[in-house]
């Protein structure tokens, strides 16, 4: 029987680094109704001309396998991975979140901060911007936390995934 709850799946797509890739990999994505939830897109081989598209979506099992048939179909794609259901991997996101604060605000803000292993890389009298890596619910996380304290600006890269050992996509 097939799994019919919608579940997070991160999908990597090795391509050719050439101009029109990405827009053909997201108008298959929008085309069909497929929401993304991240997407982090570089150049992993410059000799080879390779680039490598991370994505986060969510769907049931048949969603899931119909995108992964689908990116799989595109002609400069050379390999898809769905490195959920592949084995265990690694996903990280980075962040920036600006938090405008005063008093007993600031004081808690960079308590928070350093629970969390965030970095404050600008300061002034009024706001922090504080740099955190982790995975998607740490960021989360911490973004929560920061709202009544006075978030004021969020930028996030969108996930990069790797999986573990010595298996490669």
């Amino acid at each position: 029987m097939r799994d019919l709850r919608n579940r997070a799946h991160t999908i990597s797509v090795l391509v050719d680094n050439e101009s029109g890739v990405l827009a053909r990999v997201i108008g298959l994505f929008s085309g069909r109704g497929y929401n993304i939830d991240s997407l982090t897109v570089a150049q992993v081989d410059r000799d080879s001309h390779l680039s490598r598209i991370n994505i986060v979506t969510s769907g049931t099992e048949m969603v899931i396998e119909q995108i992964k048939a689908q990116l799989d179909r595109l002609v400069p794609v050379h390999r898809v991975t769905d490195l959920t259901v592949q084995g265990p991997h690694v996903a990280r996101e980075m962040a920036l979140i600006k938090v405008v604060s005063s008093g007993e605000n600031r004081v808690e803000a960079l308590r928070i901060a350093e629970a969390f292993r965030a970095r404050v890389v600008d300061t002034n009298v009024g706001s922090f911007v504080f740099e955190l890596t982790g995975a998607i619910d740490k960021v989360d996380a911490f973004i929560e936390l920061m709202r009544p304290i006075g978030l004021a600006e969020v930028s996030r890269t969108g996930v990069a995934a790797i999986m573990r050992g010595a298996a490669t996509i």
